[in-house]
């Protein structure tokens, strides 16, 4: 008894299913604006998103230039944000942005375009495109509405961003360190210190900067290895300066004595 009724609520569920797949599409390609409209705002209101862009994709070439257009258009940059589509969404809502300025809505538009490469950002190993991106739309956010509410979390999302390429570029730093690639691993370090002066790993940079002038003087030509040793003093003497406690310093005092005796000799 129980597997036949739950064979006739399947075939019922079934057919209700095929019934509504041909109307929705019955009304796509039906001449009727006004009820494709209507359509597609419902399963939009009933978080149909991808059944509704399908109605809205059609009706905003009928609309263009006119206030529903204008909603359309807003509506279509929401449904790819709400299926998780963040670098479409963001185009759409630029765009509304742009085409709309004067709209109440342009200026929540303006920061969800941004907010979207903010959220397609990925993981710091990867490439940073998007991240580089969300933080120039977030910036232009906070110059185009100073006063804005959203202000304060624009600046929050652009730290995260920001300490990101910290992390990706300390990562970098330690990579050619350990392929003992040492005039990259000072360069990308020092670029480092530049772009981010109050890192986190400032004690654990200048460290591995000591250490690698140390060994790419010893590697160095005789005409380079002076300057070179004179570098590995220098990083040494800061990280005593603002670590003086630093757990580090015991393991490269050695090698800045050595660096000292190689300049005496």
């Amino acid at each position: 008894m129980f597997k036949k009724a739950l064979y006739t609520l399947l075939v019922v569920g079934t057919l209700i299913f095929s019934y509504s797949c041909k109307s929705y599409n019955k009304t796509l390609k039906s001449a009727n604006n006004e009820l494709k409209y209507e359509t597609g705002i419902d399963l939009y209101e009933n978080g149909d998103f991808n059944k509704a862009l399908q109605f809205f994709d059609v009706l905003r070439a009928v609309y263009r230039g006119t206030d529903r257009g204008q909603e359309l258009a807003y509506y279509t940059a929401n449904c790819y944000f709400q299926l998780k589509n963040y670098e479409i969404a963001s185009h759409y809502y630029k765009q509304y942005a742009q085409m709309y300025p004067m709209s109440d809505k342009a200026e929540e538009a303006s920061f969800l375009s941004a907010y979207c490469n903010y959220l397609a950002s990925p993981r710091p190993t990867l490439d940073q495109s998007n991240t580089f991106l969300a933080l120039k739309e977030l910036q232009l956010f906070i110059d185009m509405y100073p006063k804005s509410s959203k202000v304060d979390e624009a600046n929050k999302l652009m730290d995260d961003l920001r300490n990101k390429l910290e992390i990706k570029n300390y990562n970098i730093g330690k990579l050619y360190y350990r392929m003992e690639d040492f005039q990259a691993a000072i360069t990308s370090f020092q670029n480092l210190l530049e772009d981010f002066p109050d890192t986190e790993y400032k004690e654990e940079i200048l460290y591995y900067i000591t250490k690698a002038y140390f060994v790419y003087a010893e590697k160095s030509i005789y005409t380079k290895k002076l300057e070179r040793y004179e570098k590995t003093i220098e990083a040494y003497n800061n990280l005593l300066f603002l670590y003086p406690e630093s757990e580090y310093l015991r393991e490269v005092e050695s090698i800045n004595e050595n660096a000292r005796e190689k300049l005496k000799n």
